[in-house]
């Protein structure tokens, strides 16, 4: 097995996994970083979602071989002392049902804020279809995305 070096959350990680092995697995399994979820594990549901060089891409479609020498951040690593302006607003909108799914939610919006930090309704729509929800939290997690844009 061939060995690759994965940079998560800004640690250096050495992992001996086959090269198709999704990314999901590797956080998850080899890492032993949980915040990121297994959703469904074809990419369309969106709960594994992680930022690779700042953009959002579902973990579990993302294979080990595409990962090496570029910047991946799971939930963890977003932001450790919660002062992300998305966890900020996730906190003071108290968007979380049941909180499966709120990790892509987050890692989402932060790409997408990080495109376009005042999004319109239309952007935050075309992004957040990306990642279900299965409680419908869709209102709160709407206002959190714009309480997060005053928040930079």
């Amino acid at each position: 097995m061939p060995a690759y070096e994965l940079t998560i959350n800004d640690k250096l990680y050495s992992v001996d996994v086959p090269a198709d092995t999704p990314l999901l697995w590797i956080i998850r399994d080899e890492i032993g970083l949980t915040g990121t979820k297994y959703g469904c594990g074809v990419g369309s549901c969106g709960s594994c979602t992680v930022l690779v060089n700042g953009e959002a891409v579902f973990s579990c479609q993302y294979v080990a071989s595409l990962a090496t020498g570029k910047k991946i951040t799971t939930i963890e690593g977003l932001d450790p002392d919660c002062q992300h302006p998305v966890q900020k607003a996730w906190t003071e909108v108290n968007v979380p049902q049941c909180g499966y799914c709120q990790p892509g939610q987050m890692l989402t919006v932060a790409a997408l804020l990080k495109k376009h930090p005042h999004p319109t309704d239309e952007q935050v729509n075309e992004e957040m279809q990306k990642v279900v929800c299965r409680c419908g939290t869709y209102y709160r997690i709407r206002r959190a995305i714009h309480k997060a844009s005053e928040y930079l």
